[in-house]
Parts: structure tokens; sequence; C-alpha cells
């Protein structure tokens, strides 16, 4: 965090113009991460999952930094000026001035507070009915888990969506995409699973969850792998409708970024998709922790390139190379990350006692 402090002044000497694209950038990327941590319980929660259940402390961890990221998105609101183009509406812009309606600031705060709102409340309900199972046991509470979690991942699929259009998409508002709320989603999923991945094996490899067994981690890097794909799938299908219809107001999207940064373009494409589909096509990868490192670490980096390549095109209109700021604020958020995270998780037992799916984790098999 020290680093990335340092990092972010000498980026404000340098280049103060990328403070708030970088502010966004960072900001955004670890409110998926965090929020990652609820759609992991909730999803599981709902298929009547048992193989979960040896690590669901481990994203329950990472819901607790939903707070911050929250104030750190809500920080945001004082750079709105520099960000969207939508702020100052030019007369003449029959675009803009059709999604005035929608495209204002105070309705633009109203939801941000309403996703987060919505957010918080469900994920640490979840937090406090498994903290209340461990207490009290009986099935109760775990129906419980159902209800909620069932109406979060309704609410979820909605407020995700509409907030990728309004914080990443509006940065062009003269474009839209049917599809980038599942894309952002894809993104979210993938990305919060390789983290999730991480803090297990780390955690494994310390001695402080020795009931983790293989069996786990394949079903880690099954997601992992499937999830690539499914982000890769989302990735192409648009790219090509915009590329084959060929229309200016589409194109206008794909072109500054292909050639204003064609190396960049392309790379993300290996690290999120090539790489994890090569390392862990087989089995016995998918089982070897060196291998789930590799693509985590491939994923992390990769999807975090990737919403670089999402803002800064949009916000400077010409090539700008990752600097000072990116790099300053992606250490000095991961830091207060790992902070709240590994504060979470110390002097606690990292197994949830009376879950109901506790035997089935022990002697589970994939």
């Amino acid at each position: 965090m020290g680093a990335g402090l340092l990092l972010v002044f000498l980026g404000l000497i340098t280049n103060h113009e990328k403070f708030w694209s970088s502010w966004l950038l960072n900001g955004f990327y670890f409110t998926l991460i965090a929020l990652s941590g609820t759609v992991f319980i909730s999803i599981h929660t709902l298929a009547n999952s048992g193989w979960h259940t040896a690590i669901s402390k481990i994203p329950e961890a990472i819901i607790k930094f939903l707070p911050i990221s929250a104030v750190i998105m809500l920080l945001l609101l004082l750079g709105t000026g520099n960000l969207y183009h939508w702020t100052h509406v030019e007369e003449g812009d029959t675009i803009l001035l059709g999604k005035t309606s929608w495209l204002n600031l105070p309705f633009f705060i109203i939801r941000m507070i309403l996703y987060f709102g919505l957010w918080i409340f469900f994920s640490y309900k979840l937090i406090n009915i498994s903290l209340k199972e461990e207490e009290e046991g009986g099935l109760e509470h775990h129906r419980n888990r159902i209800r909620y979690s069932a109406i979060f991942i309704v609410l979820f699929a909605i407020t995700s969506s509409m907030a990728s259009w309004d914080w990443i998409m509006s940065l062009d508002p003269h474009w839209y995409s049917t599809l980038f709320g599942w894309y952002i989603f894809s993104g979210l999923l993938v990305s919060g699973i390789a983290v999730i991945t991480v803090l297990v094996i780390y955690l494994f490899k310390n001695g402080f969850m020795p009931w983790i067994n293989e069996n786990h981690f394949h079903d880690l890097g099954k997601y992992l792998f499937g999830f690539s794909i499914f982000w890769t799938y989302l990735w192409f299908s648009q790219f090509l409708l915009i590329w084959y219809s060929n229309i200016p107001e589409e194109t206008v999207y794909y072109a500054p970024r292909m050639d204003n940064y064609p190396v960049l373009f392309y790379l993300i494409l290996v690290l999120n998709f090539a790489i994890p589909f090569l390392v862990l096509m087989t089995r016995d990868a998918k089982r070897n922790i060196k291998y789930l490192v590799i693509s985590c670490g491939s994923i992390i980096i990769g999807h975090w390139l990737n919403l670089y390549l999402l803002i800064a095109p949009s916000v400077f209109h010409e090539h700008v190379t990752i600097g000072f700021s990116e790099i300053g604020m992606a250490l000095c958020f991961g830091g207060l990350f790992m902070f709240v995270v590994f504060r979470s998780l110390s002097g606690k037992i990292l197994l949830p006692k009376n879950h109901p799916f506790l035997e089935e984790t022990f002697h589970y098999t994939s």
C-alpha cells in the first residue's frame, strides 16, 4: 500500500489527467472481486452444492471489502466531469440529449447508492446467517440462506448489468452493446474465482485448511477453465457481430482499441483465454497447484488489463500507456483488499460448523 501511494504521487506529478481513470479502473475491479464472493456463495447455496462448504469462509472474507469498495466508488463522483462526456452535453448532440433522462448526475448518484445498498445488505445477511448457523445449528438457517440467495441472484442480475452500463459503457455514451452486462459479469465471475483459488492454495499450503483435497482444487480448476471460455465466447460474439456488420456507429468502439492498442488488444486474449485453456485442459492439470497458480495469475492480470482497455480509450481518445497512476492504485487498493481479507480470516476456524453439507465436503470426490 505504501509503495502504491508513492507511485500514485509520482503519477500525479507526471500525468495528473490519468488520476480519475485509474481510480475508476481499480475501484471497479476490486468491487467486482468483492461482489464475486456473494455471487459464489449464492450460486452454490441455490444449487445445494456440498463441495464448496470447505472453502466458504474465503468468499465470506472477500465480501468484507464491499463496503470499502462502495466508499471508493462514491468518491469517484468527484471526478465524473473528467470521465463522463454526458455530464456536459453539447447542444446539437441529439443522441446524448435523448439519454438525459437516464444519464444525469443526480440519478447516476441515486443508482450507485442503490446498487451498493442492495449488494451490501444481502452480502452481510448471508454472512450473519452463517454465523448464526455456527452458533445454533439446525436447518432453518440454511433455508434462510437459500431464500436470501434466490432474491439476491435476481437483483444481482439486474443491478450488475445496470452498473456496468453506468460506470463503464457510458464512458462511450454514443455507443452501446446488448452483450455488455453479460460480458462484465463473466469477467467478474472468472476473476473472482481466480482470487478465491489463490487464497485457498495459500491457506492450504500454510496448513490452515488441511481438509482441502485435490477434488476441491479440481472443481476450482474446472470453474477457471469453463468460465475463461465463457468470457471468450462473449468477447468474440460482441466483436464478431460488430466486425461483420461494419456499421460506423458500432465500429467506432473497436477501431481505436485495435489501432492504438494492438499489442494489448491481443495480449488480453492470450492471458484470459489461451493460457488458462492450454494449461488447464487435462484433468490432472486442474488438480495441480502449480498449474492453478499460473492460470489464476494470468486471469487476474488479464482481466485488470481488459478493464484498462475498456476505460482508457474511452476517456483519452488517443494512445496512453499504463503508468504510475494505474499501477500505484492497483497496489494501493490491492494491499487494502489483502489487509481486509486476511484480517477477516485471522483468528478464526476456517471450517463452517453446523453446515448441513459439512460431512459431504470431507468425503467429496470429483
